[in-house]
């Protein structure tokens, strides 16, 4: 395997924990805006929890949170500042520490019906460009279907800096129901997870990850990653960071209050979780959205212990 990488948390619910203030529609942004000093401390406790990679607070950075208007007046300057975040921090951490420049799901999160071909690279431009001076390698993460992780691997293709793809899977009952049945594991727009493992063997991408999704259906996606890279021949990590949230996220718009999350995902449950992912063929490991530091204490320490 792989030299294990482990993944920063999510980072909304730990500026929550920390005083920031967040409500919607700008969500994580409104950080940036307010407190960009909680967002820097929320990336040196990831690292000081272990965390190998840490990605830019840049998730929100779009019009879908934070308007055309304030994107087109601010977006450039609050992307470099999330980007300046995240290197300062890491260059401070006293060893390696990777940045990931975080570049999201353009036009909403779990919304792939809302992907505009014509467009998404208008502003993906943006996030690369002010991105760029401070980030060794592009995460396109939470994408919902494969044409988002084209439209990733095109913007970041003049840079010269590796990227790495992660989908976000469908997780509802039914779903998970279906995997347990033997049934596939699939994005939230429907396509298989094994037609995103052959786009990503073919795309050039470093890794092929999964995200923002329950981790009982992460196990099965690496599974079939994992062979699918073997069948093809290419050498290509893979990585998983679920999510916490209590019920079915597609219930919800992305951008519509607070998603509950789960008592029962607690450190030890979650590093349960982590090892079965190691132990299929994931070699990236961290946490999404209310996975905080002590979970990435937890298996930091677990899985470099075994």
């Amino acid at each position: 395997m792989d030299r294990l990488l482990i993944l920063d948390g999510g980072m909304s619910r730990e500026l929550l924990r920390l005083g920031a203030e967040l409500v919607q529609p700008e969500w994580s942004a409104l950080a940036l805006m307010n407190s960009p000093e909680i967002v820097g401390q929320v990336h040196a406790e990831f690292i000081a929890a272990g965390a190998d990679v840490i990605t830019t607070n840049s998730y929100a950075l779009v019009p879908f949170h934070i308007g055309e208007e304030r994107f087109a007046r601010d977006g450039a300057a609050l992307i470099d500042l999330s980007g300046r975040l995240a290197r300062e921090a890491a260059d401070k951490a006293g060893r390696k520490v990777i940045v990931a420049g975080g570049l999201p799901p353009i036009f909403g999160s779990y919304e792939p019906e809302r992907f505009d071909p014509a467009t998404v690279q208008d502003y993906l431009s943006v996030l690369v460009e002010n991105l760029a001076p401070h980030v060794d390698v592009w995460l396109g993460e939470t994408l919902s279907l494969i044409a988002e992780g084209e439209a990733v691997r095109v913007a970041v293709k003049e840079t010269g800096k590796p990227f790495w793809i992660s989908f976000t899977l469908a997780d509802d009952q039914a779903q998970v129901a279906a995997q347990a049945d033997g049934g596939e594991a699939r994005l939230r727009s429907g396509e298989s997870v094994r037609d995103a493992a052959l786009w990503a063997a073919r795309s050039g991408a470093e890794a092929l990850l999964f995200n923002c999704a329950k981790p009982e259906v992460m196990e099965k996606a690496v599974a079939t990653a994992s062979a699918v890279f073997a069948d093809e021949g290419v050498d290509i990590r893979i990585g998983v960071y679920a999510n916490a949230f209590e019920s079915d996220t597609d219930e919800t718009a992305a951008n519509e209050g607070l998603h509950e999350t789960r008592a029962d995902l607690t450190t030890d449950a979650y590093s349960r979780f982590a090892c079965s992912w190691a132990d299929a063929g994931a070699s990236l490991i961290g946490g999404c959205c209310g996975i905080g530091a002590a979970h990435i204490h937890t298996i930091a320490g677990v899985l470099r212990g075994r």
